[in-house]
């Protein structure tokens, strides 16, 4: 996949302003700040390997998707240098995020370039219904991630708090869509039907939302060594993630504990005790249970769904499920 892609990529960002090509090419993991070449800090290119295997699956070749490869990469990669900035995250595989290593403006600046170099890009194949599903995921995104910043002003108990039904919507909008797009697109440019993209846009839906579950479990419990970000960011900051949401909606002496403590406002500070006492509450309550096994529910669901419109791309179930199967 990045045989393919790499070249697509710098072909691109050389396109950009040499100062905003620099960011771009250190959000890529291409360089360090300061220019040096980084070695291998790229991205996993999960969605783009879905883009190829997508067009492969309905008999086009890997070139034919290249362009939609590129360009949900360019979208991935933007909606990142975005959500540091949202979420005030310092840290990205295990370096400065790119607001942190050049400032909030020229990060904006970066997160704009690399959209609006995956429009045009995709624009130049002609293609307008692989247009039409890029155009249609961007807006699904930027709703999702309105959504998962408003859950954050609402309160944890009571008539307004967050569902776990709303939480999936969500999910499905700010994940399940570069993914279904990302699928959708494949398809198209590698000939197939509109129903076969219909389709495997559902799948990418459906693996978004268990995605965005797993990113929820290594936001409390995974590695920061493994992972690149802070352990616990997500508790300290108060955002409303599966795990959390499933153990409040348990009931119970652990959930009470852990209403008082996330109400309080105590995993804020910087002392860590806090949010570490609330990720044993969230276990105790069978948060982690339950994230898990909704997690494996959807996914379930969207490989049931594959294998119905694409039942011998065993290449591309398997891809499907290393995006739960994860520790980073």
């Amino acid at each position: 996949m990045r045989r393919l892609l790499e070249p697509a990529l710098r072909d691109a960002v050389a396109s950009l302003h040499p100062w905003g090509g620099d960011m771009a090419a250190f959000s890529l993991g291409w360089t360090e700040a300061d220019g040096t070449p980084a070695g291998e800090r790229g991205g996993k290119a999960l969605r783009p390997a879905l883009a190829v295997l997508c067009a492969e699956a309905v008999g086009g070749a890997p070139e034919q998707a290249v362009p939609g490869a590129l360009a949900v990469e360019l979208v991935h990669a933007f909606s990142l240098v975005h959500d540091d900035i949202i979420d005030h995250d310092e840290q990205r595989r295990h370096r400065d995020s790119v607001w942190k290593a050049f400032g909030v403006g020229p990060a904006v600046l970066t997160g704009d370039a690399l959209l609006a170099l995956a429009i045009s890009r995709l624009a130049e194949t002609g293609n307008g219904p692989a247009m039409a599903r890029l155009s249609a995921a961007l807006v699904e995104l930027v709703n999702g991630q309105t959504e998962d910043m408003a859950f954050e002003d609402r309160p944890w108990t009571g008539r307004a708090a967050v569902t776990l039904d709303e939480y999936c919507a969500m999910a499905a909008r700010k994940t399940g869509a570069l993914l279904g797009c990302a699928a959708a697109v494949g398809v198209t440019l590698g000939g197939g039907t509109a129903a076969q993209a219909d389709q495997v846009y559902q799948v990418g839906l459906d693996l978004g939302v268990a995605f965005q579950i797993a990113d929820d479990l290594l936001g409390i419990w995974g590695d920061p060594n493994v992972t690149g970000k802070p352990v616990h960011s997500d508790l300290r900051r108060g955002k409303k993630t599966l795990p959390v949401l499933a153990a409040l909606a348990a009931g119970g002496p652990a959930a009470g504990d852990l209403t008082d403590l996330l109400v309080s406002g105590a995993t804020g500070s910087t002392d860590d005790e806090p949010a570490r006492r609330a990720a044993r509450l969230v276990e105790q309550a069978g948060g982690r249970a339950f994230a898990v096994e909704l997690a494996d529910r959807r996914v379930a669901t969207a490989m049931a769904a594959l294998d119905a419109c694409l039942p011998s791309a065993t290449t591309l179930r398997a891809l499907c499920l290393t995006l739960v199967n994860r520790t980073r």
